[in-house]
This record gives C-alpha cells, structure tokens and sequence, in this order.
C-alpha cells in the first residue's frame, strides 16, 4: 500500500546513523510491505463492539456468583422495579473476554446498566491477567475509568459509561484530539504501583518467540521472522538510551476513547496492555492508530493518507506538554516529534506480531475470536 510503504520508509530513514547495527531497506521495505497484512487479523478481532448486540437467556451464560452480585447490586438502587426483571445483552466483537450489559427498566427515562466482563483464557501470551486486573481497580480508585462494582472469581462487574465511543474520523477532529491530548498525559502522569521498566522490548521478543513457535518452517521464511529479532535489537540500541517512562495505555484505538457529548469530558477505556513504557510509544501508537478504521467493509486495510501530517502532530504534542501547566518551546516539541516517529517503527512491530499470533485461532483459545473474523 502506498502511504503505508511511505510513512514506514521515512521512519526508518530518521534513524540515527551511529546505531551499530545498521537497518538494511530491503528490511524496511518489506516491513513496510508486509506488517498491514500481517495485523489484518487485528483488525478483524477488534470490530464493531458495541454495536452488534446478542440477546442471551438470563444466566445462560453468566456465573451463578455474578448474578448474586448483581442481584445484590440492584437490591440497593431504588429507581428498579424489579432487580429479577434483567436483560443480559452479550456484546460482540470482545477479544479477550466476554461482555455483558446488563440492564433493570427503572421508573425514570433511563434504564439501570453495568456491564459483566468473564476472563478469557489463553492470553498470557498477550498480557498479564493479574496486572490488567490490578490496573483496572487502580484506575478505578483513581476516578479515570469504570467504576468497579464487583468481583467474582473469573471477571468482574464494572460500571457502564454513559458516553460514546469515538469514530476512525473523531481521532483527527481537532477538538476532539486535543481533549485526547490532555487525557493522554493525565493517563501517563498516573503513579500506578510496579518497577518503572518499559516492558515494550520484552514483549516484542516475547511476541517473535510466541509467533515463531506457532508457525511452520515456510511461514516463518514467508513472514521473515528471523529478520525480525535484529530489527527489534536494533530498535532497542537506538532509543532504549533515553526512553522517558511513563504508565501507558499502549492500545489507544478509537474503540478504547469515550467521550461525554454533554460535558465533552474523555474516557480512556481497556487496559489489558497499559503497563510502563516510554510515552512516545504511547503517542506514536495513537498517530498510527489514525489511519486504521474497523468499520469499513475492508478493516484490514490501512489508509496512511490519514496518518496525521506534520502540523496535526505537532499540534497534539503541544496540547500534550502544555497540560501540565508549562507551554512548550518549539524546539521542544519537534525534539520529542522526532523521537515518537521513530517509535513508531515499534508499534508497526508489535501489532504485526500480534497479527501473526493471533491468527492461530486453534492454538489460542480466545473468546469469540472465530464469530468475529466470520462477521470480517
């Protein structure tokens, strides 16, 4: 694809020319090339969540300490009618887990919603449970996220947000990305409990060995896997020297964005990847994150004519730094700029090898994947 092959060639480019391994073009072309279509199957497991919706018996699928939480829960809410008088909605297109909204009629115009999210098994591969878990009831306490409800022993019930998701085009709306921009660094301001590692290169090596062990001999020459571990060594040697930690989101996707219309206040949602890591990765990710739409009827395909342009980066940034009570100089800004565009390289790696894992559906036992890539 043109734009892609373009936005990756100048990243490469940008590298400095001191690093001692140098990255050779046919490497990154082929990374260019390639690591749209090796992603494809991301884009098809992070499709349309809310809007395809199964309605499912009561209990049919919910764990019997679930539903006493939630009978316990709307026991104390004194607009319900009736706490048995529930509707269990599964809704679609989760990777890994399962969700519910739940909803009571009430005796006011709007109807009582939680949402029941069940643990899905077989992605220790892609993340920590227990740190997801950890992170989730830290932004809880810390006012950033959903409410937590409840715990029972394989998921939770949290509180459903009244607000809406954001599109592929609001991620470019002006206002809308520098709400975002000011959300972001709030998000990596955050002192969430752990060591201050970046765990990106880890888990990129973590990745390449889990997708080698998954593919055949001629997959792994196909996918040029080999090639991959000295690009990522490479990657490291060049921007692991000064890499500014912060606690970041690492999957900052329109789906994972909610914005109130009404107090135009951001939500940033789903931290099953959120972990300490530089925060131009962060920001690089989202940048990338703007030429994808999985809504279309081709969500494999990157569109990097929308990639955001030099201005729109600059302008996020110094909405970005400003946040904290101190306007940037320019030369601020485009110093960091420089450093997210390289980091970008990153991202291209680290989704493509999730493609690539997570398209052995048979070998990970992941939660409506198989419904998902039907509806693709």
């Amino acid at each position: 694809m043109p734009g892609h092959r373009k936005a990756c060639t100048l990243t490469f480019a940008s590298l400095p020319r001191n690093c001692s391994c140098a990255l050779k073009f046919n490497s990154a072309r082929f990374l260019a090339q390639s690591f749209h279509r090796l992603s494809s199957s991301r884009v098809y497991h992070k499709r349309a969540t809310e809007e395809s919706l199964v309605m499912e018996s009561i209990g049919s699928r919910l764990p019997s300490d679930a539903m006493k939480i939630l009978y316990s829960l709307a026991s104390h809410w004194d607009d319900i009618f009736d706490v048995d008088d529930l509707q269990v909605i599964r809704l679609k297109g989760a990777m890994t887990n399962e969700v519910y909204q739940i909803k009571w009629p009430t005796n006011s115009e709007h109807s009582r919603k939680v949402l029941v999210r069940i643990y899905g098994e077989g992605v220790d591969v892609f993340f920590d449970r227990e740190l997801e878990i950890r992170t989730f009831e830290f932004m809880s306490k810390q006012g950033q996220g959903p409410c937590l409800l409840g715990r029972f022993s394989n998921g939770r019930i949290e509180e459903f947000i009244r607000a809406r998701t954001l599109s592929a085009c609001d991620l470019r709306d002006p206002d809308i990305s520098a709400l975002t921009a000011s959300k972001l660094k709030e998000f990596h301001d955050l002192d969430m409990p752990g060591p201050k590692k970046a765990l990106v290169w880890d888990r990129l090596r973590k990745w390449l060995n889990a997708a080698r062990s998954m593919c055949s001999a001629e997959e792994t020459r196909d996918l040029r896997l080999d090639a991959i571990e000295e690009e990522i060594e490479t990657l490291y040697t060049c921007l692991a020297a000064d890499q500014h930690i912060a606690f970041c989101h690492n999957d900052l996707q329109y789906g994972n964005i909610m914005i109130d219309e009404d107090t135009r206040s951001i939500t940033i949602i789903d931290y099953e990847y959120a972990c300490y890591n530089p925060f131009m990765f962060d920001i690089a990710n989202h940048f990338c994150e703007m030429a994808a739409d999985y809504h279309t009827e081709t969500p494999r395909i990157l569109d990097y004519s929308k990639y955001p342009d030099l201005e729109e980066r600059r302008r996020f940034l110094h909405v970005y730094l400003s946040s904290s009570g101190k306007q940037p100089v320019s030369s601020e800004v485009d110093n960091i700029l420089k450093e997210v565009d390289k980091y970008t390289l990153a991202s291209h790696l680290l989704w493509g090898l999730w493609g690539v894992i997570s398209a052995d559906d048979n070998k990970l036992r992941i939660w409506s994947s198989s419904t998902v890539l039907k509806d693709g």
